[in-house]
């Protein structure tokens, strides 16, 4: 059994801690997993510095960073004579600088969520998909019900779930509901996410006029009951490595509406399980959300398709025996 330890040296909640929330325990059922660092769950099996130093020179340890001063915190802990693999995960397809392709050399074995991701760091790297919590994330028994204990008004939900700055598309998002919100009075739309300086200005300022119909719902550290609440679950992004948002919101039986970004056509069915438009345009985004305002049930039959879908293939467990496997071929090697 090897021993695996996944950092977390963030202060806030971002995509890459809910990963880690979620593939620590399923590693833990078939190998010792632990986390060190903050701001994850405290339900998580943890391991101590002077635990950690100890058994790293007595036994082979597997360290999978996820962040530049993670992946640097193993090379210190194999520099000191760790019996050290180090794993290192691409979350994002913009180009590395020069410093994090260095650092990106010094691991054992690289990990790109995309062949885009592969692709832009031009290192040599196994290809895993991130996998979600089935039992976390899931279609809420009444979805109206949901909606309503939310108290955000309307009978039906839209939004975007993510952090609000311009290149997340939260502006196209708005332009194209602004003609609409007067012919839909049953539907209620919100901003789930972060926005603090310039950009809580920008997203005000295009609010105007619309602040009770387009709601700023903040962070959320709980971000299951607004997945379940939401029928409709819009990700206008222009660029993203890979977004857990998609997986989660169809797990949870959201209709997404994506920007069609470079990796979704292996995740998502245009049509049957959400819908595609090209970054950027407005009017597409708007013709496909007048759409399916006016026909409520038509969104939420494309979110069933979409949580079958996502049970199917898209569970963590699937992520868990990938690594699970190259961990093993590292230590054994």
């Amino acid at each position: 059994m090897t021993l695996i330890v996944h950092p977390h040296f963030h202060k806030r909640y971002t995509g890459v801690t809910r990963h880690v929330e979620s593939v620590v325990p399923a590693l833990a059922q078939g190998d010792e997993t632990r986390v060190i660092g903050s701001g994850l769950t405290e339900a998580l099996p943890r391991i101590t510095w002077g635990e950690l130093i100890r058994r790293s020179h007595q036994e082979p340890i597997v360290w999978h960073a996820h962040r530049n001063n993670e992946l640097l915190a193993g090379m210190l802990l194999k520099a000191l004579g760790g019996r050290v693999q180090l794993v290192f995960t691409r979350h994002t397809s913009v180009a590395p600088t020069r410093f994090t392709r260095w650092l990106a050399r010094g691991a054992d074995a690289l990990v790109s969520l995309t062949k885009q991701i592969s692709d832009v760091i031009a290192l040599p790297s196994t290809v895993i998909s991130h996998g979600i919590d089935l039992q976390r994330f899931h279609p809420p028994e009444d979805r109206d019900a949901a909606w309503a204990r939310l108290q955000q008004g309307g009978r039906y939900g839209i939004g975007v779930i993510g952090r609000i700055r311009k290149e997340k598309g939260q502006g196209d998002f708005i332009e194209a509901l602004r003609p609409l919100l007067p012919q839909r009075p049953d539907w209620q739309a919100v901003l789930v996410g972060l926005a603090k300086g310039p950009d809580l200005a920008w997203v005000n300022g295009l609010r105007q006029g619309i602040e009770d119909r387009v709601v700023l719902a903040g962070e959320q550290s709980t971000i299951e009951p607004w997945y379940q609440g939401l029928s409709i679950l819009v990700h206008p992004s222009y660029a993203e490595g890979y977004s857990l948002v998609h997986v989660e919101a169809m797990a949870s039986g959201c209709c997404v509406v994506a920007s069609k970004l470079p990796y979704l056509d292996t995740l998502i069915e245009h049509g049957r399980t959400g819908f595609f438009f090209e970054p950027g345009d407005v009017k597409g985004l708007r013709d496909l959300l007048d759409e399916l305002t006016r026909e409520p049930e038509r969104a939420r039959q494309v979110g069933r398709n979409a949580a079958e879908e996502a049970r199917s293939r898209c569970g963590v467990e699937h992520e868990a025996r990938a690594l699970r496997d190259l961990y093993h071929s590292l230590v054994n090697r």
